[in-house]
């Protein structure tokens, strides 16, 4: 019996997952992440906590399904994307604390070199737009800001990764520095169309190559796990994203999934070319299996699952996320209260790290369950937004949405991101597809499965939602969804 192991390291919790060859679950252990907020719009994570709370987890998983390290065939790592660690590579002592995909202290320089018109060379290499979301600027941040930093890595004495390239590297011992084709288009360095590190984008962020990992394919063997015992190998490689997509078996050119986590992600599988979106999308590698590189199509919406616990947390009227739902549905709508959860910036596809949160339409007959409804239309709105934007590149629209992640648990969200969409959405009896993806490229990196479409007859379907109701209300309800959009876009902008 082969038995695979995935490290599911996201923002708020580090998780390990054991799975059999039929893909079912056998234990899982999570250990919380601590976020740390330094200054407004800055968002951290202690490396050493990172890893240790993962290493944990991995301990515990094994634990609970009563088996041993010499039991694993193979590890698959999912990872939080463009979070960003600089290290010394002889002590392997990180320089600063991460800084997390969220983290929005490079808003500045990204604003330069778009006002120096550099933005379409960028998306045409990179198929990403100029954004602190991703890992160039934080990484020119750091090394300006850590003493020393600049001088050292052009000496070869630093590193850089994601969150997967820091994972190997301890797991390893120090011995393997890489990451694979999925996180490495996160970057705002690689180039999706030679598969590698580009020249010309390490000069625009003044990038020394000698701090940069090897890339390997999202599924075949990197290495082995020196640092645990029977060190087993490191088969399986993904962005968390891509992990998912894998995980939802969207194989096919066109099949989509939205993960709903602490933000909303929108995948679909665009093929073996790589498409340019004319739509403020994002083009990114799905993953890599035997040097042959897959491309996706991607909108990231930065308040999802975090608006739910702003609710909770910030707001206080609901004592328990999954509350939300009873909340919602206990109005037949939201009276005509609007929210843009634009507390970050607005991500896909607008793109402005300028706008802010906006509440309208508000009346003394407001309740906070009207607050709650609009909540959730706030979260279904703003992937409606995204996959609108993915019909336009693609020239066709959805039949059919793969849903995951820990907000598609809500029924009445489902039914009403089915109905905004008029499309039909598919719910999986393991909704982790993250971690079960990971799983996947691991098992398939070490030949549990002779190929990918021998995963389809693992895959289920727990529930199906299906849109029905009155369009012409749905259109009226998008048109003062996106006018409220305008009034939030451009807040943050100082004026004279």
């Amino acid at each position: 019996m082969a038995y695979l192991l995935t490290l599911d390291q996201g923002t708020t919790s580090s998780r390990a997952v054991v799975y059999d060859a039929r893909l079912t679950v056998i234990a899982s252990a999570q250990h919380p992440l601590p976020q740390y907020y330094p200054a407004p719009g800055w968002v951290e994570h202690d490396p050493i906590e990172l890893w240790g709370g993962q290493y944990r987890a991995t301990l515990e998983a094994l634990a609970a399904a009563r088996l041993a390290l010499t039991d694993i065939s193979a590890i698959g790592i999912a990872n939080q994307r463009e979070t960003t660690v600089l290290w010394e590579r002889r002590s392997g002592r990180p320089l600063h604390r991460a800084l997390v995909w969220q983290d929005r202290r490079t808003t500045e320089a990204c604003a330069k070199l778009r006002a120096q018109d550099l933005e379409p060379l960028v998306q045409r290499k990179t198929g990403l737009l100029i954004d602190p979301y991703f890992c160039a600027s934080k990484l020119q941040w750091l090394l300006d800001h850590c003493p020393g930093a600049r001088t050292a890595a052009r000496r070869g004495e630093l590193a850089f990764g994601t969150i997967d390239t820091w994972l190997i590297w301890n797991l390893t011992a120090g011995r393997l520095h890489v990451t694979d084709a999925s996180n490495a288009s996160r970057t705002l360095l690689y180039n999706l169309h030679t598969g590698d590190w580009d020249e010309d984008l390490l000069r625009l962020w003044d990038i020394p190559r000698e701090i940069l990992p090897a890339i390997c394919d999202s599924s075949g063997v990197a290495g082995n796990a020196n640092a645990l015992a029977a060190a087993p190998p490191i088969a399986g490689i993904a962005g968390d994203q891509q992990a998912a997509l894998f995980g939802q078996a969207c194989f096919n050119v066109g099949e989509a999934k939205c993960t709903y986590g602490t933000g909303c992600f929108i995948l679909r599988h665009a093929g073996r070319t790589a498409p340019l979106s004319t739509s403020r999308l994002l083009t990114t590698v799905a993953w890599s299996r035997g040097g042959v590189l897959e491309y996706a199509l991607e909108g990231s919406v930065f308040m999802g699952g975090a608006l739910v616990q702003w609710l909770r947390d910030g707001l206080g009227i609901i004592a328990h996320a999954a509350d939300i739902e009873a909340l919602a549905g206990s109005v037949p709508d939201s009276d005509g209260v609007i929210l843009v959860p634009a507390f970050t910036g607005l991500g896909a596809p607008h793109w402005d790290p300028t706008a802010r949160g906006l509440l309208i339409g508000l009346t003394r007959g407001t309740t906070k369950a009207h607050i709650a409804r609009a909540a959730l239309d706030a979260i279904v709105l703003q992937v409606a937004d995204v996959l609108d934007a993915m019909a336009t590149d693609s020239a066709t629209r959805l039949s059919i949405l793969k849903v995951d992640g820990g907000a598609s648990r809500d029924n009445l969200l489902l039914k009403l991101q089915a109905q905004i969409l008029n499309c039909e959405l598919h719910r999986p009896a393991d909704i982790e597809t993250t971690a079960r993806g990971a799983a996947s490229l691991a098992g398939l990196g070490i030949g549990v499965w002779p190929d990918a479409q021998s995963l389809l007859a693992l895959s289920d379907d727990a529930a199906r939602f299906m849109p029905d109701g009155n369009l012409a209300a749905d259109l009226a309800h998008r048109a003062r969804w996106r006018e409220a959009v305008a009034r939030a876009r451009e807040w943050a902008i100082e004026r004279a």
